[in-house]
């Protein structure tokens, strides 16, 4: 693997715009234009900050700003720019860029790859440069054909003018010299022949063949592996290590101890884990030494009790749940890991004036700052190379860089080239996941069995608090991202009187965002508690969302392409029953109906789930259909199976014999259906998770009359006559 750093920004300034005799443009986005609202850009191209690379042998390099992880952006950014640059799509190609602010995102402020932002936060900017090479190739080729610019036309990668014509590779290096428009011109969208339009992955072949690089695949001759020990519980501190056996074990080089606890590096992999199962370690535990799941559970229910933090409010949800036709419920959803198909690694060589680091991760400028302040050098001396991730799901955007600056620390206590690595143990008990959450809701009917009043009350752990985001995401004692899908429900806004308070705890356990981060316990209760209210309304399921949603025209829209495409209301199989969700997150409508059977044993089998969603642009329908089938399983995983539990403060749960993942026999038919819609766009990467738990859940109640408020779902829940 080459150690050579990509361009950035000062080297691009520096070198005049040149890279192979090619041709390299930069553009970033107006403040203005932040989150990727779409429209016509501002008339002002802004200062460089991405890069397009057109080579001689008319070669199309974009270089992504963002961390291809599986949602797609590998092929998705590329086809912004071949759009408007009317590049023959054969041509192109992708790279992650560096860590530099050229890379920051639009909206963040930061390099990073979350919150479903990537594709609508930068269609503008990336159409942007796409049409700024297209032009000043034209006049490149104008040129040397001794016409004007309009009597010139491209196509797939070409520019023509009568019988004359000239690849992108022949004019790259022209055009490089030409002073930069100051604005520019995009396709009108019935002109588009890429956006919009099935497009297979870029990734894919090399993905399929073995050569696409993960940060697993790093090696570099005399680099050592390491594992590292650290403590069973959350804030425990080494007291004494005893490496004499460690060190013995054939393989085994050196053991040094890091803030974290003792790592153990060797010659490869199993020397080194060898090496740590043979270290003597005395721990003291730390603060988190008594935690238990269910005594915590306890505690939950006992704040929920009292009155928490108003996040929403309106009327007097009090006084109106004073009557006798009340619905009242607790629900639950427990910790969960991310439990990404790679597992952590890092490797770091560092030197005097320089450290180099190979890993995937999805927030570079947060990394390179952290690794700044452990080695004592300037941000720009330190080079992120992204390799592709292996599944993220949140885990590899960590505030504290934890599994980046452990390497770092490791590779400076041991001065070696080294490359350290989770084992799925170290990821699974290592810290870091979704937090329980417990929610209480009352809520009252009125005549006409629609809700009246509401009283909801949410207690889990804050993924803000302490990090460089509270000042932004938590406001008056509330973390939006704990309330969210409830405080901004629509059900919850149309209701006169209603409440929502929360509690956040803090209990030791380190939490973060997960894929769909608070939707993925709100999704599932709202919906679910919609599905109890239509039947306690004796009311079908979908007519009743349809009324409450009468006003949110894309939420209906999803609720009813999903009903009409999955046959709600038809006959099924006998034994089968359908359940239905609709949540909005990521500013897009995600609706799923899914169809289950459940024997007499509490034997769940959800045989299809139909998706309906309404993304606004879909800018590779086959990237978001992929989405779609990929939220859903990741879904089905922690509907069936997830679960983190503590026991004298050590997590209980080990390997996927313990904490399991969705397996093929268990994966349902999936069919998507994409709404057309010319609204503002949304995200993909994450809004397929939180419809799916409501929608097997409400199926099990149509199937058994049992209401499933915990997950995951048990069989001992679903037995029935």
């Amino acid at each position: 693997m080459s150690t050579e750093q990509r361009m950035g920004r000062r080297g691009f300034l520096k070198r005049g715009g040149l890279l192979g005799g090619g041709l390299v443009l930069g553009f970033t986005v107006p403040m203005a234009k932040r989150l990727g609202a779409q429209g016509a850009p501002d008339s002002k191209l802004p200062a460089p900050n991405a890069f397009l690379r057109i080579g001689p042998d008319d070669s199309v390099r974009v270089i992504l700003a963002h961390a291809e992880m599986g949602q797609g952006i590998w092929t998705t950014l590329p086809m912004l720019i071949a759009e408007e640059l009317d590049a023959d799509w054969s041509k192109v190609s992708a790279e992650h860029s560096g860590v530099a602010p050229a890379y920051n995102h639009t909206a963040f402020g930061f390099q990073i790859t979350g919150g479903s932002t990537t594709t609508h936060s930068e269609f503008d900017r990336y159409r942007q440069v796409g049409a700024m090479a297209r032009e000043l190739l034209v006049k490149a080729a104008a040129a040397k054909f001794a016409v004007k610019p309009e009597e010139c036309r491209t196509e797939k990668g070409m520019v023509i003018a009568g019988d004359k014509k000239a690849s992108y590779g022949e004019l790259a290096e022209a055009a490089a010299k030409l002073p930069a428009p100051e604005k520019v011109t995009l396709k009108d969208p019935k002109d588009w022949k890429i956006i919009g339009k099935a497009t297979k992955r870029l990734d894919s072949t090399e993905k399929v063949n073995g050569t696409a690089q993960f940060g697993m695949d790093v090696h570099f001759d005399g680099m050592l592996t390491a594992v590292v020990a650290r403590s069973p519980g959350f804030g425990g501190k080494l007291r004494s290590v005893d490496d004499k056996a460690a060190l013995a074990v054939s393989g085994v080089r050196q053991v040094v101890k890091v803030p974290s606890g003792v790592a153990v590096l060797a010659d490869h992999y199993w020397a080194a884990k060898q090496g740590r199962e043979a270290l003597k370690i005395e721990w003291d535990e730390g603060p988190t030494a008594g935690l238990d799941s269910a005594k915590q559970r306890e505690d939950f229910r006992k704040l929920a009790a009292t009155a928490g933090a108003p996040a929403a409010k309106a009327g007097d949800a009090g006084k109106a749940l004073q009557g006798d036709d009340l619905l009242e419920a607790e629900y639950y959803v427990p910790y969960l890991a991310h439990a990404p198909m790679e597992p952590l690694n890092c490797t770091v060589k560092l030197g005097e004036n320089k450290c180099e680091i190979w890993t995937g991760t999805q927030m570079q400028t947060v990394d390179q700052q952290v690794v700044a302040h452990i080695t004592g050098l300037k941000p720009e001396q330190i080079s992120i190379h992204t390799t592709f991730l292996g599944g993220g799901f949140g885990r590899r955007a960590t505030p504290t860089s934890d599994f980046i600056s452990e390497a770092v620390q490791v590779a400076k206590a041991s001065g070696k080239l080294v490359k350290v690595v989770w084992s799925r143990e170290d990821d699974i008990r290592g810290g870091y996941y979704r937090s329980a959450f417990l929610h209480h809701a009352k809520v009252a009917l009125g005549k006409d069995g629609y809700p009246a009043a509401w009283k909801h009350v949410l207690v889990g752990q804050s993924i803000m608090a302490g990090t460089m985001m509270e000042a932004m995401m938590v406001k008056d004692g509330i973390d939006a991202t704990s309330v969210e899908g409830v405080s901004d429900s629509p059900y919850m806004k149309e209701i006169p009187d209603h409440l929502v308070e929360l509690h956040s705890p803090k209990t030791g356990v380190p939490v973060l965002w997960w894929r769909s981060v608070g939707h993925s316990h709100t999704g599932f209760v709202m919906e679910s508690l919609i599905d109890e209210l239509a039947h306690k309304a004796k009311k079908d399921p979908v007519e009743y969302r349809r009324e409450l949603l009468k006003d949110h025209p894309r939420h209906l829209a999803a609720l009813n392409l999903a009903a009409e495409k999955s046959g709600w209301g038809k006959p099924l199989p006998a034994g089968h029953f359908h359940g239905v969700s609709v949540h909005e997150s990521f500013a897009s409508f995600v609706a799923e109906v899914a169809e289950v059977s459940v024997s007499k044993e509490g034997i769940l089998k959800v045989h299809k789930v139909t998706c309906a969603i309404d993304c606004g642009l879909a800018v590779n329908p086959e990237g978001v259909k992929a989405q779609m089938e990929s939220g859903i399983v990741f879904a089905l995983s922690a509907v069936l199976h997830g679960e983190i539990t503590f026991d004298k403060g050590a997590v209980k749960q080990r390997n996927f014999h313990d904490y399991p993942v969705l397996r093929m026999h268990e994966t349902p038919l999936i069919e998507t259906h994409i709404v057309q819609s010319s609204a503002k766009m949304g995200g993909a990467g994450e809004c397929g998770v939180p419809p799916l738990a409501a929608a097997v859940t409400n199926a099990i109640f149509a199937a058994t009359g049992k209401r499933v408020r915990e997950l995951p779902v048990r069989t001992d829940q679903l037995k029935h006559a």
